[in-house]
Order: C-alpha cells, then structure tokens, then sequence
C-alpha cells in the first residue's frame, strides 16, 4: 500500500524559509511523477510544482522563482525548499504521486503558515 508522508511544515515569518519533505513507502518513487499542491480553506487544491522523473520541474507562476522541488529516489523522498515565503502562501500543502496504472496517491497534508 502506496503512502506518502508530509514534514516540514510549520510558521515563519514573511520572507523566510522551509523545506517540505514527503516520505514515500510501499512503492519506489523513481518512476513516477511527483506533484505539490496546496489549498486555503474553502478554496480548490491548487498545483504548486511537478517533478519529473528525471528531476525536470514546472511550478505555478505564483511560486516560480521562490519555490525549488526535488526528488532523492534512493531516499524515496521528495522535497518542496520555499524561499522568501509571502503571507498568501498560508495553506495547507499536499504531495501527490501519479501512478498511470494505479491512479493518484496523496500525502496527509501539511500546515505552512506565513506571518509575522
């Protein structure tokens, strides 16, 4: 059984930093593509970055330029490094593996709050 597990999460003020973590068991994340999303309550899940499996990225324009994601296969984890947070980065945030067989796994959920 697929899970994925969020870490990192946490408060900072506007302008600093955290990385998110996600932990994957039950499978090897090595061939799959690996998303970040991220949704404020009482909004729809929006897509923050996808990972490819050769490590290329794409990330949202809200993000881009701040936001780094990545992938350690041997460590069966991904990763989001959120530089110069901004108070409208307050969500919560989810990783998502896409297995085109299986279908979509998602991770928890991780609380990140931006503010002074």
């Amino acid at each position: 059984q697929v899970q994925l597990v969020e870490s990192g999460g946490g408060l900072v003020q506007p302008g600093g930093s955290l990385r998110l973590a996600c932990l994957a068991s039950g499978t090897n994340i090595s061939i799959y593509a690996l998303n970040w999303y991220r949704q404020v309550p009482g909004k729809q899940r929006e897509f923050v970055a996808a990972i490819g499996r050769g490590g290329a990225t794409i990330y949202a324009d809200s993000v881009k330029g701040r936001f780094t994601g990545s992938r350690h296969n041997a460590k069966n984890t991904m990763y989001l490094q959120m530089n110069s947070l901004k108070p409208e980065d307050t969500a919560n945030y989810f990783c998502q593996l896409v297995d085109s067989e299986a279908g979509t796994y998602w991770g928890q959920g991780i609380q990140v709050t931006v503010s002074s």
